[in-house]
């Protein structure tokens, strides 16, 4: 069944090798996965809309994702991956190419220092905010759970929404934690989206345990959850190179349906978070 307007809020699309050069520092490398590729995973999900993330293997330049928005023809938005020197003009252009955000990720790059990571990441937000505010974007951030936990003053004072990627990699699924509390009253006052996703990089690995927590957290803040699907699943396989292309994970259309089902159980909130929240944020 095909729920019109519903968003799947974090994609990638990965062009043609030669088309698309890829950042030498990269982590991995990923095969194809063309537009063609993204709209057949959508009518699986019964969707009608992407959010298309900026890769990692990319860097700052975002002429896959760019060209990728222009193809799905007013269906997707994008966030991008940007130096802090983008001019205002290329911000507002990229706005009327249906840009909505820019992503910070600090997993992805393989280091592992806390205390540097959080110094990187809040100059980052107090750089991009004010920056961002008048466009009505907002900061996507894909990090440690301890490095958003240091950064957590800065998130409440910002005028631009947070969006924390794969439910924030929220360790305590009973949410007995200090760390979960500082995230359900940044969550409960509305600073921050946390996004349904990737259920295979949370560090609660327990379905049952997930699912706990994707209802606490529509019990707190509903219009302040997404749903994405990650897809294609990106993967470095063990043993492979970060220049050696490495398979997607193996997560089948029919398994993130049902997990889908079971996170968001009722046609209110599937409303809710996948139909009505991505048309606030990303302003389709």
């Amino acid at each position: 069944m095909m729920l019109t307007g519903g968003c799947d809020t974090h994609v990638h699309v990965i062009g043609d090798a030669h088309a698309y050069p890829m950042v030498d520092e990269r982590q991995y490398t990923p095969g194809p996965a063309p537009v063609s590729a993204l709209q057949n995973h959508l009518q699986h999900q019964g969707l009608t809309r992407a959010v298309i993330i900026q890769p990692s293997v990319y860097g700052t330049d975002n002429q896959c994702m760019l060209d990728a928005l222009h193809a799905m023809q007013g269906h997707a938005r994008g966030v991008a991956v940007l130096d802090t020197h983008t001019s205002k003009a290329s911000l507002q252009a990229m706005d009327a190419q249906g840009v909505r955000g820019v992503r910070l990720n600090l997993e992805s790059s393989g280091a592992h220092d806390v205390a540097l990571n959080a110094a990187v990441l809040r100059e980052a937000l107090q750089t991009w905010a004010p920056r961002l505010a008048d466009l009505g974007w907002h900061i996507q951030v894909y990090a440690p759970l301890a490095v958003t936990m240091a950064c957590v003053p800065s998130i409440r004072q910002l005028p631009v929404p947070v969006v924390l990627d794969h439910f924030a990699l929220w360790a305590d699924a009973s949410c007995a934690s200090l760390e979960s509390s500082s995230l359900l009253q940044l969550l409960d006052a509305g600073r921050i989206y946390i996004k349904l996703s990737a259920s295979y990089r949370s560090p609660i690995q327990d379905a049952s345990a997930l699912l706990a927590l994707s209802q606490r957290l529509l019990a707190t803040r509903p219009d302040r959850l997404l749903w994405a699907s990650d897809w294609p699943h990106t993967n470095r396989e063990p043993g492979k190179g970060p220049h050696e292309v490495s398979r997607y994970r193996d997560i089948t259309g029919d398994a993130l349906v049902h997990e889908r089902k079971q996170w968001l159980p009722n046609t209110e909130v599937q409303q809710q978070v996948l139909v009505d929240n991505p048309n606030h944020l990303y302003r389709f």
